[in-house]
This record gives structure tokens, C-alpha cells and sequence, in this order.
């Protein structure tokens, strides 16, 4: 490859692929243990998600036939420029194609055509987030794979259907009525992104956004913390369990923020992400760093 910016990158998609992080993995772990002894379904498809995990890292192989849709994050400098990083994602996307790391998962919406080279206007999605000077540079990826992604859903506040106001109340039933609908599907256990408000597009990126976070961590804001907490606690008790077999872990996390809104909207927008939470990041040497 031409520049170590697209080798750093092209490492991150081989570890995303085929790694799955150790807050993830721990967090399966957890979720296997706490099932109860009779949950034979449940404790299986969790002994059989782990197992699938450890084979592709000792082989180096995708966790997933789904190898995911990458979304790029680049936090750099204020004044960095932008397109010798878009450069490198394309080339680095390429090669990871062609390696396998990635399947060809790019189709043309007008033709129906597959794209070859898997990069194409809107895929890969990528994100720049700019800082002070003399910021440390670093790139994280995300492998989002179609079922999650199809499992994504916007409320908009109030929603007689639901009974839920404009308020965490309201926003609290919006989050229990998508892991409710999702079903398993998508892969259950999975992590809800979620943002509060915003406008329709941004609240989608910044809902996804989320679930880069650790699992262990909590929002800064007690309010939202105290909401990722409940949410949690509360949709693992609707027995939906992995795969929607059955038993106590249907989630893994709830990851909220939140945004300003207008006084006409009171969006609640969620991003759902399967139990393969395939996510890595990495310093970036200098910027552009080729």
C-alpha cells in the first residue's frame, strides 16, 4: 500500500473483522453466566457466539458472513485537510476487499449493480471530528452489519400509538418498544444507540456514534446515565434473550446523548447494533501521515 495512513486503516478493518473487542466479549461471557440453568437455548447460542468469536481471532478470519458496512470517525486537528484521509479509507477498503476481510456489500441503488470495489458515493460513511491544535490524531472504524442496521428506528414525540410524551418517560418507551419489535432479530444481544432530539439526519449519525463507547461506561449527564441504566435493566427482563430464544440478556448496552432541539420536534432516534460490535481504533502517526 502506498501511505501508512491506509496501513493504519487497512489494520484497523483486519482487527474489526475478525476481533471482537474485550468489553464485548466479557460482556457475552457475563451474559452466558447470569442465564438461568434451564435456559439451555439461551446458554448455547451465547456458548456457540463466543466460540465463533475465538475461532475467527485464532484464525483471522470475519466474525460474520456479513462482513458490515465500515464507518470511518477521524478525530484530528483543527485545519487538517480531509481528502488525502478520504484517499487512504479507499484505498485501504480495497485492499481489505481484496484480502476477504471485506465481502463486496456495495450495491449501485439506481442499477442494482454491485460495486466492485466496494467504495462508492455514501459507502463507506465517514466522519471528521476536528479539535484544538496539536490533538493526538486517531481513526476508529466501525463493521455495522445489514441485519443491525435494519433494526435502526425514529420516534417522533408524542406518540399516541405508544402512549409516550415528550419527556424520558416518553423516550424510555420508544427504547423498550424497539428492542421489543427488533425480536431477536438483528442478531440479539445487541447495543442500543440512541440520541435525544436533534434533527432527523444528525440524530441518526450521532445515535450511531454511541456505539463506539465501551460498554462499561456511562453517559456524564446523570439524567441520561440513570435512562441507560432502567432502559437496560428493563428490556433484559421482557425475555426476549440472544437470538429471541429465550432468556435474560436481549441487550448488552444503552448508549444515549443527546441534542438541541426544535420546539416543533422531539425526535428519539436508535441505532442498533447486533452482538458482533465490531469496532477498533488506533493513533494516526501524523496527518495526512503517508
Amino acid at each position: 500500500m502506498s501511505g501508512s495512513t491506509a496501513e493504519t486503516l487497512l489494520a484497523l478493518l483486519r482487527k474489526a473483522s475478525s476481533e471482537l473487542p474485550a468489553d464485548v466479549t466479557a460482556a457475552l461471557a457475563a451474559a452466558r453466566e447470569k442465564e438461568a440453568p434451564d435456559a439451555v437455548a439461551a446458554r448455547s447460542a451465547l456458548g456457540t457466539i463466543l466460540e465463533n468469536a475465538a475461532t475467527a481471532r485464532s484464525g483471522a478470519t470475519p466474525l460474520c458472513q456479513d462482513t458490515g458496512t465500515p464507518a470511518f470517525w477521524f478525530d484530528v486537528p483543527d485545519g487538517t485537510p480531509t481528502l488525502p484521509l478520504t484517499a487512504a479509507v479507499q484505498e485501504a477498503v480495497g485492499e481489505a476487499t481484496r484480502l476477504g476481510l471485506l465481502r463486496l456489500n456495495v450495491i449501485d441503488s439506481v442499477t442494482g449493480r454491485q460495486v466492485s470495489s466496494n467504495f462508492a458515493p455514501g459507502s463507506p460513511a465517514v466522519h471528521f471530528r476536528f479539535h484544538p491544535a496539536g490533538f493526538a490524531a486517531r481513526a476508529t472504524v466501525l463493521l455495522k452489519g445489514g441485519g443491525s442496521e435494519n433494526q435502526g428506528r425514529q420516534y417522533s414525540l408524542p406518540d399516541p400509538a405508544l402512549g409516550a410524551g415528550r419527556d424520558f418517560e416518553g423516550v424510555r418507551k420508544c427504547l423498550l418498544d424497539a428492542a421489543w419489535r427488533a425480536q431477536g432479530d438483528g442478531c440479539a444481544p445487541g447495543v442500543l444507540g440512541v440520541c435525544i432530539g436533534g434533527d432527523r439526519a444528525g440524530a441518526f449519525e450521532l445515535a450511531k456514534e454511541q456505539l463506539l463507547r465501551p460498554l462499561g461506561d456511562e453517559s456524564p449527564d446523570p439524567a441520561v446515565a440513570e435512562l441507560e441504566r432502567r432502559v437496560l435493566r428493563e428490556a433484559n427482563s421482557l425475555g426476549i434473550g440472544p437470538m429471541g430464544l429465550g432468556g435474560r440478556t436481549t441487550l448488552l448496552g444503552v448508549k444515549a446523548a443527546a441534542m438541541a432541539r426544535v420546539p416543533a420536534s422531539y425526535f428519539v432516534t436508535i441505532a442498533y447494533n447486533c452482538w458482533a460490535l465490531r469496532r477498533a481504533s488506533a493513533p494516526l502517526c501524523g496527518t495526512p501521515c503517508d
